[in-house]
């Protein structure tokens, strides 16, 4: 059994709520009518923290509900990227020592502060990017989870780029996780993750719980 007391455990995960672009809800029972309360939900499938499957940008048929558990979690390293610009590109040589000694198989989650924008009026417009090449290293190097904190890894204003950057991704098998949060508040260089989307019967995306271990002590 898992010994928790050893772990700090971060929640990565934004609460879907209906000021959020892509989520609504409205009342469906309420406890003094009904006898119970309830919500009918309406969801975009990338809306706040979710997870990309290989259909989202036509790589292949694979869908969200075709992941198995193993695909969803993996030990990660904690990039942190200062953000000095709009549409910043996130480059290999963002990663510093990390390209070198990035273990194959493991997830990279990027830590760019990113989320505390998330009510900024260019939140969308404005977000850092992965580069092509940082997209073509992660393929190479067996990237199994690359997790941001932007809803997404490129420019969702460039059809081009968008496109590009996700299929590369996507046709090197690396589980794209978008939408992050409270990357900031891990110690250290890392974590084991653990990202679980809803098991939506032939999706593109689907929202996705995610949560990392943080080992206790020095």
């Amino acid at each position: 059994m898992i010994d928790l007391e050893k772990f700090i455990i971060h929640d990565l995960t934004h609460s879907l709520n209906d000021q959020m672009v892509g989520f609504s809800s409205k009342p469906a029972k309420t406890l003094t009518k009904d006898g119970w309360n309830a919500r009918t939900l309406s969801i975009y499938s990338h809306a706040g923290t979710h997870m990309d499957s290989p259909f989202h940008f036509g790589v292949s048929n694979e869908t969200i509900d075709d992941f198995t558990p193993e695909n969803l979690m993996c030990s990660a390293d904690i990039l942190e990227v200062e953000i000095k610009e709009a549409k910043q590109l996130i480059t290999i040589e963002s990663l510093g020592t990390l390209a070198k000694n990035f273990t194959s198989g493991n997830g990279l989650l990027i830590c760019t502060k990113w989320s505390d924008k998330l009510n900024d009026i260019n939140f969308k417009k404005d977000l850092p990017r992965i580069s092509e090449d940082l997209a073509i290293w992660c393929v190479e190097k067996k990237v199994k989870i690359l997790g941001v904190e932007p809803l997404s890894v490129a420019d969702v204003e460039n059809i081009e780029e968008v496109t590009k950057i996700h299929q590369i991704l996507l046709g090197g098998k690396v589980v794209i996780l978008e939408g992050l949060k409270n990357l900031d508040k891990i110690k250290k260089k890392e974590v084991f993750l653990i990202a679980l989307p809803l098991k939506i019967e032939n999706g593109d995306g689907a929202p996705a719980r995610v949560i990392a271990f943080e080992e206790n002590g020095d």
